[in-house]
């Protein structure tokens, strides 16, 4: 992937991830929304960094046609992103919260949970889709030629 996909897989990825988890967020504390809409805002500004970081880096490691990729090697993906995530969030959103650490490590979880589910099946679906499209602008430009 180019910068420009990069950019457009974590804001994509950005604006659903925000967008549901204000709605679990909302449905499961006793938060403001507003509070956790800015919250959460934070959190995925944060996310889009490391995802951009994380997924360049990952890419340098394992290489090879992303449709390939093991079960296995998607679940330690996921899982080493939000791990990574997780170290990072916790403190900004006890803060913005006015909570303790622990509190924000508990909701963060819950975050996490929701967030390392959809992150494996965005991830997937995206990859998918990705193949078929790049596989039918190929085809385009064969034609035209």
């Amino acid at each position: 992937m180019k910068a420009n996909e990069r950019i457009f897989h974590a804001v994509l990825f950005e604006v659903l991830a925000v967008s549901l988890s204000i709605m679990g967020l909302a449905m499961f504390t006793d938060y403001d929304v507003t509070a956790l809409s800015g919250t959460m805002i934070v959190v995925a500004t944060i996310a889009m960094i490391w995802n951009f970081i994380y997924n360049w880096i990952f890419d340098q490691f394992f290489t090879g046609e992303k449709t390939q990729r093991t079960l296995s090697l998607r679940i330690f993906h996921v899982v080493l992103f939000e791990l990574g995530l997780l170290i990072a969030t916790v403190p900004v959103m006890a803060y913005l919260l006015n909570v303790s650490i622990w509190e924000a490590f508990v909701m963060d979880i819950g975050v996490t949970i929701f967030i390392t589910i959809y992150a494996f099946t965005f991830n997937w679906v995206y990859d998918s889709v990705r193949v078929v499209l790049v596989r039918r602008v190929a085809r385009s430009e064969s034609l035209v030629m």
